[in-house]
């Protein structure tokens, strides 16, 4: 392996420039200018959701309410995506999700070019576990499984706690710091710095390269596609040299699974980089901005936050409300193998379907006021977030840990955080996250 992908970075290396292309579903950030309407004022057909726009002015909720109510199995054309459909009721989302017969994810996880188009030049062709079916799917996860089991996961909490009760004891306390930065980066970094077994002193280039897989050009990460290309190029050469030290002294973690798993010892180095990218992005992206948006959540409905704070006993279930509410991962796509009905609306083999989790998770015929947070809720946990079926997130254990430990150790040391600025969200239909979050603490 270590010789095809030496040669691969080598090559793209010295390759000129590539031309820049549009990504998919950012069409709408180079053609709508202005204000972005009500949702009411839109004409149904016209509505597409995949616009970053509608996440980073935290628009997106009243489009979703719309499509719920009048066309749940949402259908759009575009000239660079072509043909997907927006499904945003919990029980089609449901559905697609777990029939992996009929529903493929081997064509990507996001909204993509047309399956029967090459890609653009320049366009990286990654592959990944969780963009693959079965049988292939099943061994490269099992490969990689053992590091969130159960005896893993609970010789991981003391390391955890430590870690968290070190970023809570140093913060400010009165003074205006930033949560995102300070907190949710900080703690994500160091549990990815140890899942696989990273340079610690290096460790800020693993959420670097994770907001550089999923950014859109020009929306503050990356400005074109040829500086993704490149930055993520450097992650590959930076594993490369991992997975060569590990393939003789293994350490028990991911990138060591992968060196002599029997599935993935053989990887062609677009797949090695595509399932790093997986690794990383899931492990970075969704727990930290649930803790993010677990504390704007408490400052946005503080009745629940005066709930928790007379009975902590609360946080397991609050955690799953959190990850519910937040949604980070706004959706996922599946490809339809075939010609089908779902909704009444007739599907070609070859659509790209959006399950779009953030307005599931939403839909008020399952969590009645789903707008709000309510840290008791019932079914919390029956939430969209994670998926379902064979490609349920394989961390959610361990994400859920974090979180957990997280608020356990803010209810002992904080009487208050506060939220005291704007709050400045991703830039992504895909990544529901955010980019700043000011706020102050008050001790106990």
């Amino acid at each position: 392996m270590s010789e095809a992908i030496d040669t691969t970075v080598e090559t793209t290396l010295e390759t000129t420039a590539a031309p820049e292309f549009i990504r998919p579903g950012s069409e709408q950030d180079h053609s709508k200018k202005g204000p972005i309407p009500a949702a009411s004022d839109v004409p149904l057909d016209e509505i597409n959701p995949v616009w970053n726009r509608l996440f980073s002015e935290n628009r997106m909720l009243e489009y979703f309410e719309r499509l719920r109510r009048e066309d749940p199995v949402h259908f759009n054309e575009t000239e660079v995506a072509g043909r997907y459909w927006s499904l945003t009721r919990y029980d089609e989302i449901k559905a697609v999700d777990t029939d992996h017969k009929n529903f493929s994810s081997a064509h990507g996880i996001t909204l993509g070019f047309p399956i029967d188009q090459p890609l653009p030049e320049g366009a990286l062709d990654v592959s990944m576990f969780i963009a693959m079916d079965q049988p292939k799917h099943d061994v490269q996860r099992k490969t990689v499984s053992p590091v969130v089991s159960t005896r893993n996961l609970a010789g991981m909490e003391a390391l955890i706690r430590e870690r968290t009760c070190e970023v809570l004891d140093s913060l400010p306390e009165g003074e205006t710091f930033d949560w995102v930065d300070t907190v949710s980066i900080e703690l994500t970094t160091r549990m990815l710095a140890t899942l696989f077994d990273f340079p610690y002193e290096d460790r800020a280039k693993l959420p670097r390269w994770s907001d550089v897989a999923t950014a859109v050009p020009g929306g503050g990460v990356i400005d074109t596609e040829e500086q993704r290309r490149e930055e993520l190029i450097e992650c590959l050469v930076c594993f490369t040299q991992i997975w060569e030290e590990r393939k003789k002294n293994p350490t028990g973690d991911l990138v060591s699974m992968m060196a002599h798993g029997e599935d993935t010892k053989d990887m062609e180095p677009m797949e090695f980089l595509g399932n790093l990218i997986l690794l990383i992005v899931g492990g970075n992206d969704t727990t930290r901005n649930s803790m993010s948006g677990g504390v704007l959540a408490l400052n946005q409905f503080p009745s629940e936050y005066e709930k928790l704070k007379k009975d902590p006993s609360l946080i397991p279930n609050m955690v799953a409300e959190i990850i519910r509410w937040q949604t980070p991962l706004a959706y996922m796509r599946r490809t339809a193998n075939n010609d089908c009905i779902i909704g009444g609306k007739n599907i070609k083999a070859g659509d790209q379907m959006l399950m779009w989790y953030v307005s599931g998770n939403r839909d008020e015929s399952v969590f009645e006021r789903g707008e709000d947070l309510i840290i008791d809720r019932e079914n919390a946990r029956n939430h969209l977030s994670f998926g379902f079926g064979i490609h349920r997130c394989m961390g959610n254990r361990l994400a859920e840990m974090q979180l957990r430990v997280l608020w356990e150790e803010i209810m002992e040391r904080f009487e208050n955080i506060e939220v005291v600025g704007e709050v400045e969200r991703t830039f992504s239909s895909f990544v529901k996250g955010y980019t700043s979050l000011p706020v102050r603490v008050t001790r106990k």
